[in-house]
C-alpha cells in the first residue's frame, strides 16, 4: 500500500510539474503541431490524398483586428471579462442539447486554445477534465494576447489549412494583416465545420453567420490588446 501511494504521489508530481512546464514553454515558443493536425493528415493519407498541413505562424500584431474582433464577437463575447469559462454559455448550451439532436458547444476561447494545442480530437468527459485543467494554466500563465494569437495560429481553417494566415492567403490572396471585415466574418463564419464550408465559396447559411458576426463585431467596440 505505501509503495501504491507513494507511485501515485510520484506520478500526480510529475504530470503536474511537465503540464506546468510545457505551458509555460509554449507561453514563449510557438507551438510546432498539434495531435489534430496529425489525425487530419492520416485521415486524409487514408483517403488517398497526400499529407498536407499548410500552416504560417503569424504574430499578433501583424494579424488584423478585424479577425481578433470576429472571433470575440462569434466565439466568445466575454474573452476579456472571464477567468477561461464561461459559465452561463456552458448552462444554455447543456439545457439546449437536452432538447435538440444538433449539439452546440459552450466553450470560450481559452477552452478550444486549451483543446487545440494540448489535447486529443473526439469528446469524453476524461478529455473535458484535461481541457478544462488546461484551460485554467492558460489563463493563470498565458497572457489573454497570446491566448487569442496561439488560438488564431492553430485552428482548423480548412482542409489541411490551420491558422489565420494560411487561411487568409488561400481564400483571399492577402495577409491576415489585410483581412477586410466581412473577410474576417466569413472565415470565422465557418469554423463549426471548415471541412464542409469554404469562407471563398460562402452558403446562404454562411453568409448570414457572417452578417450577425459583423453586425457583433460593431457592438464590441474596441478590443482591450
Amino acid at each position: 500500500m505505501r509503495l501504491f501511494k507513494y507511485l501515485l504521489k510520484l506520478l500526480l508530481i510529475g504530470f503536474f510539474g511537465i503540464t506546468i512546464l510545457w505551458v509555460l514553454l509554449y507561453r514563449f515558443v510557438n507551438p510546432p503541431i498539434t495531435l489534430l493536425m496529425i489525425d487530419r493528415g492520416f485521415e486524409r493519407k487514408a483517403a488517398g490524398k497526400d499529407w498536407k498541413i499548410d500552416k504560417t505562424w503569424v504574430p499578433f500584431d501583424q494579424m488584423s483586428i478585424n479577425v481578433k474582433k470576429a472571433a470575440v464577437a462569434s466565439e466568445d463575447q466575454l474573452f476579456f471579462e472571464h477567468h477561461g469559462f464561461d459559465f452561463k454559455a456552458i448552462e444554455r448550451a447543456i439545457d439546449k442539447n437536452q432538447h435538440s439532436s444538433k449539439l452546440i458547444g459552450g466553450s470560450t476561447i481559452s477552452q478550444q486554445t486549451a483543446k487545440n494545442v494540448f489535447l486529443w480530437p473526439g469528446r469524453s468527459y476524461i478529455r473535458k477534465a484535461f481541457e478544462a485543467y488546461f484551460t485554467m494554466l492558460i489563463e493563470a500563465l498565458w497572457s489573454k494576447e497570446r491566448i487569442m494569437e496561439v488560438y488564431l495560429n492553430v485552428i482548423e481553417m480548412g482542409d489541411g489549412i490551420y491558422g489565420i494566415e494560411a487561411a487568409s492567403e488561400t481564400y483571399f490572396n492577402h495577409s491576415a494583416a489585410d483581412l477586410t471585415k466581412q473577410q474576417a466574418a466569413l472565415i470565422v463564419g465557418v469554423w463549426p465545420n471548415p471541412l464542409k464550408w469554404s469562407p471563398a465559396n460562402p452558403t446562404r447559411y454562411i453568409r448570414h453567420r457572417s452578417y450577425l458576426i459583423m453586425k457583433n463585431m460593431r457592438r464590441l467596440g474596441p478590443l482591450d490588446f
